[in-house]
């Protein structure tokens, strides 16, 4: 940063749009920010000087000369009012998060800024600030800082009734308490989301934020019709907005298709609405949709292989796509085994294209479930299936026999203590 100072004029921001490269169009904005003037003028050409220069480090990809930047014009936010500080605060930090890993630096920012606007007062900035903070240290999975941050920031803001900022906080509490599988208080948070969110306006971003996670508890719940309509107003929502969240509630309907046994549906609904969407994630859900049609399990491990980032790393699709995993190699080893008394192991390996320990695993796991009747010789590697016992009907009559007796008895009882009455 150069010593000297530029007037904070017109002239200066054109000089610095001219620069031949950016560090050099960067000095010339910090030069203008040097200038110690303080007219009306000149704080409007400085406020037009830090959102470019803020641009300019974002694209550089300087975040450490953003967050110095930051600590540089403590003084200058002094001049201008509250409102214009919050709007340039929160700019900046935006700025730091478009680049890429600077998680660490944006939470390490956000304290810092927390205890700036705590000493000057700026309360409502703070809170912004704060709830930031909280999204980004549940990003982090430090989820009891997080949660013990969003207590005392939701009591705050439900006594100034800022609803705009309570609709943001319930989503995140609710978003982290799904995170720590607490169901019943993720539906109780996103209910609260939805009750503020009533009573004001709410921009279409958040209101697919809204029913992108609505959809994720009813998945959660097993109700995947519901949560597909949900998914379908935020995937119209997001793509309205061209926001890359679209992607993922497009991704999120066709599991819902899936796991409501309509994986047919998939193709067609990629070929209607996403055709500018295609890339990796849709092409998962297609093979995942593909394999499941077919019942092979060999196709469904190689989707899970081809495409593990977009389904195994995804904590939503792998927690439904492993119980989908699981109900579909059940039904194909109770298919295989049916004919069977006894069998190798190693032969229904074969026959349903897995790893012998694997199969071996799995069916000790259905005979302790009572899945069916059966028992693992593990010494020849064998397994034994009994015949499913026939239920003898002599017993639930002699049961209710003897049930009637009592109450016969208990009736005769109760009239022989009246009659020695």
């Amino acid at each position: 940063m150069a010593s000297s100072h530029l007037p904070a004029t017109s002239e200066s921001l054109d000089l610095a749009s001219e620069a031949k490269s950016p560090s050099e169009a960067i000095t010339i904005l910090y030069q203008v920010l040097d200038n110690p003037a303080s007219s009306s003028e000149a704080l409007r050409v400085k406020e037009q000087a830090i959102t470019k220069l803020s641009e300019l480090l974002k694209d550089e990809n300087r975040g450490e000369d953003l967050r110095g930047l930051l600590t540089t014009l403590r003084p200058f936010f002094s001049l201008i009012p509250k409102a214009k500080t919050a709007k340039i605060v929160r700019g900046i930090i935006d700025s730091v998060a478009k680049i890429p890993n600077t998680t660490d630096l944006q939470i390490s920012l956000c304290r810092e800024m927390v205890e700036w606007t705590r000493s000057e007062k700026r309360t409502f900035l703070r809170q912004r600030i704060e709830a930031r903070l909280a999204a980004l240290l549940m990003d982090s999975k430090e989820y009891s800082e997080a949660l013990t941050l969003l207590s005392g920031l939701v009591k705050e803001v439900r006594r100034l009734d800022d609803k705009l900022l309570l609709v943001d906080i319930d989503l995140l509490e609710s978003k982290l308490h799904f995170s720590l599988r607490n169901l019943p208080k993720a539906k109780a948070a996103l209910t609260a989301a939805r009750t503020a969110a009533n009573a004001i306006y709410v921009p279409p971003a958040q209101q697919g934020t809204i029913d992108l996670q609505s959809g994720i508890l009813h998945a959660e719940e097993k109700d995947y019709k519901t949560a597909y309509s949900y998914f379908f107003e935020a995937f119209e929502a997001f793509n309205a907005l061209d926001d890359p969240r679209a992607v993922y509630s497009l991704k999120y309907m066709l599991l819902c298709k899936i796991m409501v046994n309509q994986a047919d549906d998939v193709a067609g609904i990629i070929s209607s609405k996403a055709l500018k969407f295609l890339g990796p994630e849709l092409d998962a859900m297609k093979a995942v949709a593909d394999a499941y049609s077919k019942r092979s399990l060999k196709l469904f491990e190689t989707a899970l292989q081809d495409f593990k980032a977009q389904l195994d790393e995804d904590p939503i699709v792998h927690r439904h796509l492993s119980s989908l995993y699981d109900t579909l190699l059940e039904q194909n080893l109770c298919r295989l085994i049916e004919p069977f008394s006894r069998v190798e192991i190693g032969h229904i390996a074969s026959l349903i294209e897995l790893p012998v320990e694997h199969v071996e695993k799995k069916l000790s796991q259905m005979i302790l479930d009572k899945k069916f009747a059966g028992t693992l010789d593990q010494g020849v590697g064998c397994l034994i299936i009994f015949e499913d016992p026939k239920t003898d009907a002599i017993f639930p009559a002699t049961l209710e026999t003897i049930q009637n007796m009592g109450k016969v008895v208990d009736s005769l009882f109760v009239r022989s203590a009246k009659i020695m009455a």
